[in-house]
């Protein structure tokens, strides 16, 4: 072999081995390429993950843990500068789930999306939105020059959120509650700050909707009052703590007693007697009213048979009872006021349910179909409180009521232009147009009693008459032939 053949096969392999370093070096770069990806990749997923995490799927606005953790530096500059001011606002919306259930699902979430792009427009790029959970919000106001911004920005969001929203073609009416908790130095983290700011939206709810109120030390002192009275309220019904009180119905026509309206009251162990103003609305809250209500109903009932038993005057007495909205919603009322019927042996024609008419107006053709199922048991139907709900009288033509009782706010009235004693000689012309009975509440003068004499009332209650009385006292107005006097009633 000579020289140039071994230099050509050298060669040749140099060539070969150059080749195969340029492929290689060819497959790292697209691998490290392909590896590169994949690292943006990851990254980008992580980076999604920990914006999931931290913000609202539905609205992008940051979640309650974002909130808070932005809440907590607030908190902890504030400590740091005491001059540094900041606010939270809890922003619950009203009618939200009306909304929901009327018009759907898609229709809340697009509702809830607009108001997400409402509060950022009314916030700067310090301030942090948040949606906390359903329809609430909250809105963390940051370095304010004074506290009264708070109050400002919250007005105008009010304003806004009160017009009509536009989603693609429908306009939806909706509005808010506000609270607001304003930094101080004794709150030792954000939570504390975020409760009171509830509790405030709470106040402001509670006080009639599309408004705001702002936090105050009285408002935490009652929240803790509330929560113990919702505790001792649970165990109420076990104990036997709850009693009823009778009030007289007199007729205006012969004066003679006609029945009671029954009344609850609570006999707490601690507290007294505590009267249902200062309960109901927590029993309607929570759901006790449910099972307080079915208390209440077999308790009059087998009361009014046991007086029927005893007394025969009491024969054709009728008993009034209050009932919630929460109890006629359940799907077994018909079926449970059967069974007190049954039970207490009572007949349907002596019971007389009081409804408002709120509670007549809310569900509709619901409503009418429970009414008469109620009435095919000879029960009585009687709205409360008349005149101081619904303007349309239309539904009193569809649903088959008894009596109209009217709201003792009319009755005591001292205006001095007459208008609302006006509106109770109206009241009774309609019941009578109507064929149905006209029932006063709250008679406590003698003129105001002869007036309601003269404009034709049927039956009146009221302190002229006698206050609310135990069992005992109660039968002794069923015991004894009526006594004018002792009912505090004159004829004329």
């Amino acid at each position: 072999m000579s020289i140039n053949d071994g230099c050509d096969n050298r060669c040749g392999l140099y060539r070969e081995l150059e080749q195969q370093v340029q492929e290689r070096t060819i497959q790292l770069k697209r691998v490290i390429s392909e590896l590169k990806q994949e690292i943006s990749k990851h990254k980008q997923t992580q980076k999604q993950l920990f914006h999931q995490v931290l913000h609202d799927a539905l609205t992008g606005l940051p979640n309650r843990k974002l909130f808070m953790e932005h809440l907590q530096k607030a908190l902890q500059r504030s400590k740091r500068n005491q001059n540094y001011l900041f606010a939270v606002l809890f922003i619950d919306l009203d009618r939200f789930k009306i909304i929901n259930d009327s018009l759907g699902h898609g229709v809340g979430d697009r509702l809830l999306i607009a108001i997400a792009h409402l509060l950022k427009q009314y916030s700067r790029d310090v301030d942090t939105v948040a949606r906390l959970s359903g329809d609430e919000f909250a809105l963390l106001l940051d370095d304010l020059k004074d506290s009264s911004d708070a109050v400002e920005i919250a007005e105008r969001i009010l304003e806004k959120i009160s017009s009509p929203i536009a989603l693609n073609e429908r306009k939806v009416f909706t509005g808010a509650s506000i609270g607001i908790a304003l930094s101080s130095a004794t709150y030792q983290n954000g939570n504390e700050l975020l409760r009171d700011a509830d509790i405030a939206m709470y106040r402001a709810k509670s006080q009639g909707k599309g408004r705001y109120a702002v936090f105050d030390r009285q408002m935490y002192i009652q929240t803790l009052h509330l929560s113990q009275l919702e505790t001792d309220l649970r165990f109420a019904l076990e104990r036997q703590e709850f009693i009823v009180h009778y009030q007289p119905i007199i007729s205006l026509k012969t004066g003679q007693l006609e029945g009671f309206e029954a009344l609850l009251r609570w006999q707490h162990p601690e507290k007294g007697l505590i009267y249902p103003s200062e309960f109901i609305a927590l029993a309607e809250d929570t759901g006790l009213i449910v099972p307080i209500g079915e208390w209440l109903l077999r308790e009059v009932c087998s009361q009014l048979r046991s007086w029927q038993l005893q007394f025969p005057a009491a024969v054709s007495l009728q008993i009034s009872v209050n009932l919630s909205s929460r109890q006629i919603q359940q799907f077994d009322f018909i079926d449970k006021l059967d069974e007190i019927l049954s039970q207490t042996g009572l007949q349907g024609e002596y019971l007389r349910l009081e409804l408002t008419e709120t509670m007549l107006m809310n569900r509709g053709e619901k409503t009418l179909e429970l009414l008469s199922q109620i009435k095919a048991k000879k029960i009585q139907l009687s709205i409360d409180d008349f005149g101081t709900g619904y303007s349309s009288l239309s539904y009193l033509h569809r649903f088959p009521i008894d009596s109209l009782k009217i709201d003792r706010s009319f009755v005591n009235s001292s205006d001095s232009k007459h208008k609302k004693l006006e509106i109770v000689s109206t009241i009774i012309t309609l019941a009578h147009s109507l064929e149905i009975k006209a029932i006063a509440e709250g008679v406590e003068t003698l003129e105001r009693l002869n007036q309601l004499k003269n404009w034709g009332c049927d039956e009146a209650q009221g302190y002229l008459f006698s206050k609310p009385v135990d069992v005992r006292l109660a039968e002794s107005f069923i015991a004894l032939p009526i006594d004018n006097s002792k009912l505090h009633y004159t004829k004329q």
